[in-house]
């Protein structure tokens, strides 16, 4: 029988390169070469037929495809390490000092991050980061030559190991750029090491939380000139379209778009809750509204009741917006807090100012008053236990999904396992992750602190434990990054 060539060897074959490759190309070369044999692994034992792409991946095993997958996202930030710098060579010949015998305008572009964009057929602001990550992480060079190291050590490391993707990278260095003229070097530094740490095992929105997380830490009297800066430039727009639809478009600052975000996701999460209970006992109307649309519904009943209604709408009975703060910060007026379910820190100002309104709660929790353990005398979750395991999980302790989305459930079955209703057995979780868990055997240690899960052997045959809730944000000195 005739054998062809893979589609891979066909469309990744490399260019030859010389005995001795240049040392710039040989992470990229490893890369690929791990790309081939994840490749060539996951073909069948017997009967493969070659072919194009679409045809081999037809059939892959599941754990082939997998690493397939794993093999490509390493060689496309491998490439993207390498575009980095050059993106940031070819910024530097562009420079304004050169005139229009800069590399860029010599062809035809008004600046480097127009002829990257028009290279790579991406956006401006795709080519603005390639330059800016480069340069943040480049070597520098002293006026006598000597080579210094990356501004940005920890990125730069993690980068060019393909640990790291550009948007990653971005991020990080971007603040680290606005705190380094404001914060101690020494915490600098290892608030790199950590969020590097993160952003390899997250993706990029959760690693986003720990990045405003670390802003506010090394910059606290940065929060409120933010803040401020957000105030500022609230608004809400309205306006009708040719068909009657009326387009409402809001820009929110945190105080302002707490109390509304809280009321219409108590509100979905009502509705979620009935048409569930609809499915399970067949009711004649089945709601069926995407989730967009229960939110333009809640807004329209929020508005209705405000307008006319003399009774609280019951969902909102038990809706509580959660101030969190360290109780040196509201004494004291230092550093800053947080409105659970938004990501942008807030300042000790504001949280004083909200923790004075009846409708809110600081997030000390945990008292003598507080019945926080109930063993086996009731099988729900109070509203008390519920606030305190939110504080420790910060939403799904697994995913990190919002709030307003997740329910606290027994780690130790009640009824399985005659699980206890008590703090060190419960855990928030979205319906997803608490069904994935519990499915696939995942083995779930809290603490009063933190939540540890430990993944089956079938998923990590080292069965490494991996931190959950909201202590993965907590860039703490007592914990190795």
């Amino acid at each position: 029988m005739q054998e062809f060539p893979s589609s891979l060897d066909q469309a990744a074959q490399p260019v030859p390169l010389p005995r001795s490759a240049p040392l710039p190309l040989v992470a990229l070369e490893r890369d690929l070469a791990a790309l081939r044999e994840a490749w060539s692994r996951s073909a069948p034992a017997w009967g493969a037929v070659r072919g194009a792409a679409q045809v081999e991946l037809e059939q892959m095993n599941d754990s082939g495809l997998i690493g397939v997958t794993e093999a490509l996202a390493t060689v496309r930030r491998s490439v993207d390490a390498l575009f980095t710098r050059v993106a940031a060579e070819l910024a530097k010949r562009s420079g304004p000092e050169f005139g229009d015998i800069g590399l860029a305008k010599a062809h035809g572009f008004h600046n480097a991050v127009r002829l990257i964009a028009a290279s790579t057929g991406g956006s401006r602001a795709d080519a603005q980061r390639l330059i800016a990550v480069g340069t943040g992480t480049a070597e520098r060079q002293t006026f006598n030559g000597e080579r210094l190291p990356s501004r940005h050590p920890h990125v730069a490391a993690a980068v060019e190991a393909a640990t790291i993707g550009i948007e990653a990278a971005s991020a990080i260095t971007a603040m680290l750029e606005r705190v380094s003229a404001k914060a101690d070097a020494g915490r600098v530094e290892f608030v790199e090491a950590a969020l590097v740490d993160l952003a390899a095992r997250v993706p990029l929105e959760t690693l986003a939380r720990g990045v405003r997380e670390a802003e506010a830490r090394l910059d606290p009297d940065g929060v409120e000139p933010r803040e401020d800066a957000l105030r500022m430039e609230r608004s809400l727009t309205m306006r009708e379209d040719g068909h009657g639809m009326v387009h409402l478009h809001a820009r929110l600052n945190p105080e302002s778009a707490a109390p509304v975000k809280a009321a219409i996701e108590a509100l979905v999460s009502d509705a979620l809750r009935r048409r569930n209970a609809d499915d399970a006992s067949a009711a004649v109307v089945d709601d069926r509204r995407p989730i967009p649309q229960i939110q333009a519904d809640a807004l329209a009943a929020l508005a209705r009741h405000a307008l006319g209604c003399t009774q609280t709408l019951i969902p909102l009975a038990k809706t509580t917006v959660v101030v969190r703060v360290d109780l040196e910060t509201l004494v004291n007026d230092l550093g800053h807090a947080r409105i659970d379910g938004l990501d942008q820190p807030i300042s000790a100002a504001t949280a004083r100012r909200l923790a004075a309104d009846a409708e809110l709660v600081p997030a000390v929790l945990g008292g003598q008053s507080l019945p926080l353990d109930l063993g086996r005398a009731a099988r729900l979750f109070t509203r008390a236990q519920r606030l305190a395991l939110g504080e420790r999980d910060g939403g799904c302790a697994s995913c990190g999904q919002n709030l307003a989305y997740v329910e606290a459930h027994h780690i130790a079955w009640w009824e399985r396992d005659a699980g206890p209703t008590d703090l060190s057995n419960g855990v928030m979780l979205c319906s997803f992750c608490h069904h994935m868990i519990h499915r696939e055997g995942w083995q779930v240690h809290p603490s009063p602190n933190n939540v540890w899960f430990i993944p089956p052997p079938h998923i990590d045959p080292q069965q490494v434990p991996r931190l959950g809730g909201r202590a993965r944000f907590e860039l703490r000195e007592d914990r190795a990054a």
